[in-house]
């Protein structure tokens, strides 16, 4: 990347002063390497003249002198450095050295991109997580998407990832899941006085009632549940229930091209005594104390607003605490670092989670895990709001959109924000055949460049197979130069958009390259009367379809050669 080689090159003249006694201060800042707010103040800045002034009782202009003097660019890297304002030192990279970025992008392929930032360092991200009491809605979906790109970015960058999914597989939840079965399997309907207080309405329910009385056998994460067929059987209904609503969920994820490596269940915390070993070590800590029938937990030791209850008066814990111990179990596994994406609805438990872990003192680090929430979906058709699905009754599906408007546009609408904003799908928007609509316009910018390979094969012009065979220091017009730096780019926005888990500046970034790329067609004869110049802007198309397709795969979403 270049703006990491000028770094390099200024951080060397940062040394080179300080050794020839320019600079004297013993502590020298960290370069930070800046983009102009405009193109015509150079492609870089750099304000490290400004950081140096004071400790080293100069003026920053003075210091940027004496930086600039300092430079040894013997690669050739800059055209220009120019002093600005009170001290800010402008940078203009070379034309050739902007070039010579071209076949790198060539020589790494569909690796271009990739960074070694994680090292191979271990990290777990737990996503989607839905209770197995109904298909998938739109709020699973967007947690689907974001927690999946999340792990593309963090295998992207070195880390070695581990996605689970989080079965909430106990609890009310579930009681009242099997209850509505059961009804629905002696043919009572939702509004009948005898429909349980809490029981879920939606068709699908009627749909796992005729499966159990059928005698079905459902696969779920490889294991084979069997109905017993027998409607007063409670427990029979709900292994059969949370099996049947597993391998729906699991359906849908695949059809989302969302997979998981691990699947872990929240009974199972229950069943191995993990939740009551958490909170006896929790009481052997002196982190606890009863108080009107229930215990506490001392969350105020650890910066909550106030204390919070574990166990209940009538014996049952507190949402949160098997949460601890599934934490608990993580940090057992050896994930030293995980990642939880998680719905808004969520936030409240974050202090709660961390207190706990603290707690233990099990020498689990503070801020552990991280988090990443996101905001709810709005789902747009005609200009009105969806509220409903036919099938789930009280809300939309993430089938529900796959199935409209297909699973690339799912999926990049799903991440085209900030996960702290909230979303508006417009399905419409999402249909359409047209610029106007943000997956199409990137996507037509892959198959846009095929076709002009197409053009190109059809008058007789071959790709050129390599650099060699191109006259580089044609690429010199100020639309190809900047096709060039956005190329150049896409590795320090992986980076970006992986450490501050930002899918959305992925999208972000194609948007902006497929704009100039369209704008660069628009204006620029691609195949024309010169070889050289032709075989040269070939190249450069090359290079440009290899980063979009990267970057979609970094979203999940195809790179189709036809649209």
């Amino acid at each position: 990347m270049i703006r990491q080689k000028l770094a390099t090159l200024v951080a060397g003249a940062l040394d080179a002063a300080h050794s020839s006694g320019f600079l004297t201060s013993e502590q020298l800042p960290s370069v930070v390497i800046d983009i102009p707010a405009h193109e015509t103040h150079g492609d870089f800045a750099c304000n490290i003249a400004l950081q140096l002034a004071k400790p080293e009782r100069k003026s920053p202009r003075q210091i940027a002198e004496g930086l600039l003097s300092h430079l040894q660019d013997a690669e050739g890297l800059l055209q220009r450095a120019d002093i600005a304002g009170p001290g800010f030192i402008n940078f203009t990279i070379s034309p050739a050295a902007w070039q010579n970025c071209l076949p790198l992008i060539e020589t790494a392929g569909s690796g271009y991109g990739r960074t070694t930032v994680g090292q191979g360092c271990k990290v777990q991200v737990e996503f989607v997580s839905a209770n197995p009491t109904g298909p998938l809605h739109i709020g699973h979906g967007r947690g689907a998407a974001i927690g999946d790109v999340l792990c593309r970015l963090l295998e992207a960058t070195g880390w070695q990832v581990t996605r689970e999914f989080y079965y909430n597989d106990a609890g009310a939840q579930i009681s009242n899941l099997a209850l509505s079965v059961q009804a629905r399997c002696a043919g009572i309907e939702p509004g009948d006085a005898r429909w349980p207080a809490d029981g879920y309405q939606g068709e699908y329910i009627r749909e796992v009632a005729a499966a159990y009385l059928a005698g079905e056998t459902v696969h779920a994460d490889d294991q084979d549940v069997t109905a017993a067929a027998d409607s007063g059987d409670l427990d029979a209904i709900r292994r059969f229930s949370v099996a049947w609503l597993r391998r729906e969920q699991d359906q849908d994820l695949k059809a989302f091209e969302v997979g998981f490596d691990n699947y872990f269940l929240e009974s199972s915390l229950y069943r191995d005594s993990k939740v009551d070993a958490v909170v006896a070590a929790i009481i052997a800590k002196g982190h606890a104390y009863e108080q009107d029938g229930a215990l506490w937990l001392r969350t105020t030791d650890f910066g909550d607003d106030k204390d919070r209850v574990m166990r209940k008066g009538d014996g049952s814990y507190t949402y949160f605490v098997p949460d601890v111990a599934y934490h608990l179990d993580k940090w057992q596994r050896g994930f030293v670092r995980v990642v939880d994406e998680q719905g808004a609805d969520h936030h409240s438990t974050i202090t709660r989670v961390r207190a706990g872990l603290q707690a233990l003192d099990a020498g689990i680090p503070q801020g552990w895990p991280e988090y990443v929430l996101h905001q709810m979906v709005t789902v747009l058709r005609g200009g009105e709001e969806v509220k409903i699905s036919k099938r789930a009754g009280s809300y939309v599906t993430l089938r529900d959109l796959i199935d409209e408007v297909g699973c690339d546009a799912t999926r990049f609408f799903f991440v085209m924000r900030r996960p702290d904003s909230q979303l508006v799908f417009d399905i419409d928007l999402a249909k359409q055949k047209s610029l106007d609509n943000p997956v199409y316009y990137v996507q037509y910018a892959h198959a846009r460049i095929c076709s002009i390979f197409e053009n190109a094969a059809e008058k007789g012009v071959d790709l050129p197979v390599s650099s060699s065979a191109v006259a580089l220091n044609l690429l010199d017009t100020p639309e190809e130069l900047r096709l060039i730096k956005l190329l150049d780019s896409l590795p320090e926005t992986v980076d970006e958009a992986a450490r501050e888990f930002a899918p959305h500046k992925v999208v972000y970034y194609l948007t902006e390259l497929a704009g100039q790329f369209h704008s660069y067609y628009n204006k620029t004869k691609v195949v024309t009367e010169s070889t050289e110049v032709t075989l040269a802007r070939l190249y450069l198309l090359q290079r440009v379809r290899q980063v979009v397709s990267n970057a979609l795969a970094l979203l999940g979403v195809s790179a189709p050669e036809r649209m």
